[in-house]
């Protein structure tokens, strides 16, 4: 009976350890991602951009860059922070269509619960024969951001992961 115990107190303090160890090697990493869905609409000859991004980090980059009071889904964005969000996003996110940079209009923004969503199109496209994306949303805050662009044109469907070292994603439909 005594062999059992110990065998028990044994086992309950290996497991101990085991968690421990292994709880001393993890550390919480936080992991800088957005997301922007991009789609071809033939019917309206508009290019449309949906794209989410953390709340927090993107607030965190507007104080940085621009005003350290701003508070984002606080139900009070001002002019001031939508003119910010969209000066913002229109020097990062670029596109060239068919050889050409395109003109992006910025719609606006939601939020749901963590996240900001921003949408943005490009009208009067008749045809896309090639694409190339440029999001650098956040690399200049974040050294690890990526940037995943979800591509549906032309029954086509690509998904590019954008770092710093590679912002860019092409596609040719030649």
């Amino acid at each position: 009976m005594k062999a059992i115990v110990l065998k028990h107190n044994y086992l309950k303090l290996l497991l101990i350890a085991v968690i421990l160890a292994f709880g001393s090697f993890t550390t919480y990493h936080k992991f800088y991602v957005s997301v922007t869905q991009v789609e071809y609409v033939k019917e309206k000859q508009s290019l449309q951009f949906i794209s989410r991004i953390f709340i927090d980090d993107f607030e965190n980059m507007l104080q940085k860059r621009f005003d350290p009071s701003i508070i984002l889904n606080d139900g009070k964005d001002s002019e001031q922070i939508q003119f910010y969000i969209q000066k913002y996003l229109k020097e990062k996110i670029t596109v060239v269509l068919n050889d050409e940079k395109a003109a992006i209009t910025y719609i606006g923004n939601e939020y749901e619960n963590d996240i900001m969503y921003c949408y943005f199109e490009i009208e009067d496209i008749p045809e896309i024969r090639s694409i190339a994306l440029t999001n650098e949303v956040l690399f200049d805050l974040f050294s690890d951001q990526q940037n995943i662009m979800r591509l549906k044109i032309n029954d086509t469907h690509k998904t590019f992961v954008l770092i710093p070292e590679e912002k860019t994603g092409l596609l040719n439909f030649n």
